[in-house]
This record gives C-alpha cells, structure tokens and sequence, in this order.
C-alpha cells in the first residue's frame, strides 16, 4: 500500500519548484494531497492505511485539510469524527467542533494532510484539550519533516506519518518530476 501511495502522490500531489508555504517559510518542494484524497481510489487508500495506525474511538481535524480525512477515517473504521472550525462560528450555536461529540475525557487522533511546523495540528489539539478531551497523537499523510515532531513532542504528542518527504523526494528520483 505504501508504495501505491507514494506513486500517486508524486504523480498528483508533489511538484519541485520555490513556494512559500502556509507555514510562510520557502521551499523547493510543494505537496498538496487534496487532488489525492479528493479521489474514491485515493481517500480509501489513505484513509485505511490512517485507520491502521489508529486505535482511538475517534478522530478529529482541522477543515479543510482534514475534512476528506476525518470523513474517510471514520468510515473505514467505523468510528466517530469531528471537524474542527479554525475559529468559532459566529451564529447559531457558536461552536468550534462539529460532529457527535463523544465523553469528554475521551481520546482523540488529529489527522491532518501535510505537516510542516505542526501549528494547524497543534491548534486541533488546543481546541480538543480546551474542551477537555485527550489528545495523545497526530496522524498526518506526509511529514515534510521540518520540525513537527519536536514541536509535538513538547505537547506530549506523537506525530505519525504515512509519508515523509524524504521518501516522496526520492521516490520523484524515479519519475520525471513536474515543476510548481
């Protein structure tokens, strides 16, 4: 699975080229996983491949890179999902998570797309820890590997990738690859 993974995002996910990044730091390298989990074929390969990783009741992002993920996760797993608002909506209810709430003390896995810093993550697991759930890991696609597990391991959380960018760069080595 993991090398089916690693082909379709070089093929549909991965350009080589300088971009700045939401994070604000440059790179040379850009990986968008939404035409992926966008996909039937790419979600389910995604999202089965996070549900063996994963042994919590529930699973929780931040919209809108998450949103394909906690939906695909939960179905493949068969558990519970919640989408995370990155501010708090301003009528109705005013709530910041949307989806069955389950007990709070519960333990929840944050699933993002790609992880750079950590602090879209992180800001998930800050809303889940105000409303006293347990947040213990963050399930990501690619890990791009530039300080998002020394950042999480300072919250006490596991960061886990399916991918880092070391592995998507070298298997690009492979294939031609398509500029930004």
């Amino acid at each position: 699975m993991k090398e089916e993974l690693l082909r379709i995002l070089k093929m549909y996910a991965y350009r080589h080229g300088r971009i700045v990044l939401s994070s604000g730091k440059e790179s040379d390298h850009y990986v968008n996983c939404k035409p992926v989990i966008l996909t039937g074929k790419g979600l389910k390969l995604v999202s089965t491949m996070m549900s063996e990783m994963i042994d919590t009741p529930c699973v929780a992002g931040l919209t809108l890179g998450a949103d394909p993920l906690v939906s695909g996760v939960t179905l493949v797993s068969q558990g519970a999902g919640l989408i995370i608002r990155k501010e708090p909506k301003g009528h109705g209810t005013q709530s910041q998570v949307e989806g069955p709430l389950p007990p709070l003390g519960t333990t929840i896995t944050v699933l993002e797309d790609v992880t750079t810093t950590g602090e879209s993550a992180l800001k998930a697991v800050d809303v889940l820890r105000n409303l006293q759930y347990n947040v213990k890991e963050v399930v990501t696609i690619v890990d791009r590997q530039e300080g998002a597990t020394e950042a999480m391991e300072a919250e006490g959380i596991q960061l886990r990738s399916l991918v880092t960018l070391e592995e998507l760069i070298g298997a690009q080595e492979e294939e031609e690859v398509r500029p930004v």
